[in-house]
């Protein structure tokens, strides 16, 4: 328990003589390997039959808190960090032992935006707790995206107005926007074009189609077209070219996409028009992954890694496409930290 500061004292209580009496924090129970929470909540008046219960968690003695001025509550200064850093798409919950989460209030997924350059300075100043994700990570409707506390049971409240001072020097920065919010993702309809001599001819089965499907439909997007090709230059083109023709949103190529002399992918993709962004990423595995833009709609070239890898640069980059982004060189040589995955 930390030791009152500036005025605010609590009083130790002997669990036998607190009936009657409110606690100053929430209690938490742990049952190993059943239960973990809430026993308690702060503010509850004891009872006669809470006694045993009490005992039950080794609490022989409860804290009554009386905050000095210029204090605030854990729970008071989780709850105004929250509300100042909370941005577009998102909740604030109500606070649970301290913590205040900032979840997506979105009922689609979304990408989450979070400025880590604040987020460091927020936790520089001490005794402040605020956890995110990083930025551009997918978050489910309802997900979290952030949660804060402070460390001790109360802070100054100075502590809490410097949070808010940083946020709003942000907003004031940033067209006055969030530093911690969620970007929807759009529904797309994706034209999936499978390459590949051997899937073509039937002698072996498609196993790109339903990878490429399951990371798509899980994003809230559909394949809406599948088309398969043999491994000739200008068939690739000419498929390239129906599902331009169609107006889907995006355009997906998998299969070729290595340096083997006989992988044609990535140069028909650019025979087809594409003003190609970048052929490679730092990243693994998906390093060998093509982007470009035809006619102003994505296109992507699939390395075989995203058939069986669990987390590639196309997972990377896909979500970033559906909330809007538009990706640039610079994005694709910033994938190299933190770009290592099951290697």
């Amino acid at each position: 328990m930390s030791e009152p500061q500036s005025g605010t004292s609590l009083k130790e209580v002997p669990v036998k003589e607190a009936i009657g009496l409110r606690l100053a924090h929430d209690l938490t129970q742990i049952i190993p390997g059943q239960f973990k929470g809430r026993l308690f909540k702060k503010g509850h008046i004891v009872t006669e039959a809470d006694i045993p219960r009490l005992l039950d968690i080794g609490k022989e003695h409860i804290y009554i808190m009386q905050l000095g001025e210029g204090d605030l509550h854990e729970d008071e200064a989780a709850m105004r960090m929250a509300a100042a850093l909370q941005g577009q798409g998102t909740k604030m919950t109500d606070p649970h032992e301290g913590k205040v989460a900032i979840k997506s209030d979105l009922n689609v997924p979304g990408l989450a935006v979070i400025d880590a350059s604040l987020v460091h300075a927020i936790n520089h100043l001490g005794e402040i707790a605020l956890a995110t994700l990083r930025t551009h990570s997918v978050v489910m409707p309802g997900g979290q995206l952030a949660a804060t506390r402070v460390v001790p049971l109360f802070v100054p409240e100075e502590k809490v107005a410097a949070v808010e001072e940083l946020v709003d020097n942000y907003r004031l920065l940033h067209e006055g926007r969030s530093p911690v919010r969620v970007r929807p993702l759009r529904s797309f309809r994706i034209g999936l074009l499978t390459t590949g001599g051997e899937v073509f001819s039937g002698r072996i089965q498609d196993k790109f189609g339903p990878a490429v499907r399951r990371i798509v439909e899980a994003l809230g997007s559909e394949i809406a077209e599948q088309r398969f090709s043999p491994d000739d230059r200008q068939i690739i083109v000419k498929e390239i070219h129906y599902l331009l023709s169609q107006q889907y949103d995006m355009i997906v190529v998998t299969g070729g996409m290595s340096v083997d002399p006989d992988d044609r992918t990535p140069a028909a993709i650019k025979e087809a028009g594409a003003s190609i962004v970048s052929y490679g990423t730092p990243m693994l595995p998906g390093s060998m992954l093509l982007i470009g833009y035809l006619e102003g709609k994505p296109i992507m070239g699939l390395p075989g890694c995203v058939m069986h890898d669990p987390y590639t640069s196309f997972d990377a980059l896909l979500p970033r496409i559906l909330a809007g982004d538009v990706i640039t060189r610079e994005d694709i040589v910033q994938m190299g930290y933190g770009g290592l995955h099951g290697c």
